[in-house]
């Protein structure tokens, strides 16, 4: 969906904020060629697409200052980017609006081993944190499947997580310090490289905000020391609903696995097609993943499989080594590449109790006949975060909308049965016109507070998060005021 083009008006101011902008950070920092700004006109959610008005790539934190102040002065709006990775349009633009992207910001501040502690900017790739501290035994725990292309600044934005949170937790038990610029462009110092800081614990608020609040542009994170061991076992059933059972079963058990997948038939048969990784022909597949010693790997597991035999299951399969291990993984680490090849989708993000899955999976199949859409469901089991991937032409009128509708109703499911809207995707706008549905007017009055302190003029990602006639309110007041 194309969106509207930029006014004359925006037009006319172009030329003279362009110009502040490469004053400030110099030409090489600034993008403002119509074809050259088609590169950022969308992120992962690419049914949306709008150029801005220009692009911003600074290279420190002062100059994402200086272009912001300059953004603040001329009244522009901002949308804060970091590698464009966004499944909720968290990054899209709007005609009259600045990208600030923090894709040069990639350096590794300091490393404190002792402490357990990195500093780093927030252009590094997830994937690259880990990279500059495994040699020496260490690794960062939050592990979205975009990790060797998302960056920190977006894994805070979203509070990503990823296959391996069940056991170490998203970005927000990860994170302990960040700076914080503002759109006025003062910058802030949030928490540290300590457990707790003392007042409000705004980085609790920072982690998630979506880019409402303010550009991250270093981030204090938590590492840990590689486990001994990890050994994965492959699961086969021959319904969702059983399958589900089975992830509720070991959650009950009181088992930690360190990370549970969930892959069914459709997403199974197109992995296999193209990663071969040798799946069972089955219905519904789980990966389930300990570590820890030798001696704690085989105790876990085995209480892993004598539930799962409960359950009557297809098939049963202990990696044996390391390369049975990559192969288990193999299939569920290509999952969303190869679904891509097939068909377009829209991936969704709603995240339910865990003794809810099996009813959930039963009921989005039968949405799925009712809208006429195939649904493939691959996703993190332990912790109820599903991803329903929802499968459309792009090309054929009416299926993006179809799509659209049959997504909104699997959000409101989830929301019904005691979860929420999103668990590591966040709003963007693919969700934000149903805030509605899991929170009051009040609830999100308290929220757009909070913006009010941080972004008076709520120039910081236009047209996210809120239900756009609340957000546009917000804004239009904070003008004529």
């Amino acid at each position: 969906m194309q969106m509207p083009s930029p006014s004359p008006e925006i037009v006319a101011k172009k030329s003279r904020i362009v110009a502040r902008l490469e004053e400030a950070l110099g030409a090489e920092a600034v993008i403002s060629d119509v074809e050259e700004t088609r590169a950022y006109e969308c992120d992962a959610l690419t049914a949306y697409t709008c150029p801005p008005l220009c692009v911003v790539l600074p290279s420190t934190t002062d100059e994402v200052a200086a272009a912001l102040k300059i953004c603040h002065a001329e009244g522009v709006p901002v949308v804060p980017r970091g590698s464009g990775t966004s499944l909720s349009g968290g990054a899209l633009p709007t005609a009259d609006s600045v990208i600030i992207g923090v894709a040069r910001m990639n350096d590794v501040l300091e490393v404190d081993y002792p402490n357990r502690t990195m500093r780093v900017q927030t252009g590094r790739t997830n994937l690259s944190v880990t990279g500059a501290i495994e040699d020496d035994g260490f690794f960062y725990a939050p592990d979205p499947s975009s990790q060797l292309a998302c960056a920190i600044a977006g894994n805070i934005a979203m509070n990503s997580g990823g296959a391996h949170c069940l056991k170490y937790g998203v970005t927000t038990n990860n994170l302990l310090g960040v700076k914080l610029v503002r759109m006025d462009g003062t910058i802030l110092d949030i928490g540290g490289a300590h457990m707790d800081a003392g007042q409000y614990d705004w980085l609790s608020v920072i982690c998630g905000s979506e880019g409402q609040l303010g550009i991250v542009t270093e981030a204090t994170l938590r590492i840990l020391p590689k486990p001994e061991g990890a050994r994965p076992v492959l699961i086969g059933y021959k319904s969702a609903e059983v399958a589900g059972a089975c992830v509720s079963d070991i959650i009950r058990a009181g088992v930690l696995p360190v990370a549970i997948e969930y892959m069914d038939r459709k997403v199974i048969e197109v992995v296999e097609k193209h990663a071969n990784a040798g799946y069972p022909d089955c219905e519904a597949l789980l990966i389930v993943e300990v570590e820890g010693s030798p001696e704690e790997i085989d105790d876990q597991l085995g209480v892993i499989k004598q539930i799962a035999r409960k359950h009557d299951p297809v098939e049963v399969r202990d990696a044996g080594d390391a390369d049975e291990a990559a192969r288990i993984w193999l299939g569920r680490k290509s999952a969303f590449g190869a679904m891509g090849q097939i068909n377009d989708y829209m991936c969704l993000d709603g995240t339910v109790p865990v003794s809810e899955l099996p009813y959930v999976l039963k009921r989005t199949g039968e949405l799925s006949e009712e809208f006429g859409l195939a649904v493939g469901n691959v996703f993190h089991a332990g912790d109820g975060n599903m991803h329903p991937l929802i499968l459309f032409d792009a090309n054929k009128p009416g299926d993006l909308e179809t799509c659209e509708a049959l997504g909104a109703e699997i959000l409101k499911l989830c929301v019904e049965v005691g979860g929420c809207l999103t668990g590591e995707h966040g709003v963007g706008i693919e969700k934000r016109d149903l805030m509605g549905v899991q929170f009051s007017a009040a609830d999100m009055e308290a929220q757009m507070r909070v913006k009010d302190v941080f972004d008076p003029a709520w120039l910081l990602n236009p047209a996210k998060v809120f239900p756009l006639d609340a957000s546009e309110t917000r804004r239009t007041a904070k003008d004529a005021a």
